[in-house]
């Protein structure tokens, strides 16, 4: 996600809605500034951040004056409790997502790998792919790491199928 955001573009991407603002209203503190900003960053990336750090700066200080809680309580918010997870399954469910599982990725490994691999060399580009099925799909998309990962594995797949297409009968 882009760290550096032009006011107007803050406003249109981070500002929370009366939806937005009634999913927030039983929260508190860090816990309030925590689930505002795990879901309008899923809103735009429809992912959450893998780190405190990836939330750019100036969204935390627009999204605490919204939610009336100082944005020095970012800092305080657990990435490892239990209210994380439930906060991430609330977001999920407010727009229509589920959690990725092993076999959404095998299943898009083997669609990368017969599908786009044949025609896009580009891992960046067979990566971007991952994401937009995943959104399409409205399933969650495997964390940046992941993602390469599962690239990775599709091409070794393809170049594997692809070699061995190459032999003849006989000789495999």
């Amino acid at each position: 996600m882009q760290q550096d955001w032009e006011p107007e573009d803050l406003i249109e991407v981070w500002t929370l809605l009366e939806d937005d603002m009634k999913r927030v209203r039983n929260k508190s503190g860090a816990t309030r500034l925590g689930f505002a900003l795990l879901l309008k960053f899923f809103e735009a990336e429809a992912r959450f951040p893998e780190s405190a750090r990836e939330v750019p700066s100036a969204a935390v200080e627009y999204v605490a004056q919204q939610v009336k809680v100082p944005a020095g309580a970012w800092a305080g918010y657990d990435w490892q409790s239990k209210a994380i997870q439930r906060h991430r399954g609330e977001i999920r469910a407010a727009y229509g997502f589920r959690a990725n599982t092993e076999e959404d990725q095998d299943r898009l490994a083997a669609w990368l790998a017969t599908e786009l691999c044949p025609v896009e060399l580009s891992r960046d580009r067979l990566a971007a792919a991952v994401v937009a099925r995943c959104r399409d799909d409205h399933v969650e998309p495997p964390a940046p790491g992941q993602v390469r990962r599962l690239v990775g594995k599709a091409v070794k797949d393809f170049e594997k199928r692809l070699s061995l297409d190459r032999l003849s009968h006989a000789t495999r």
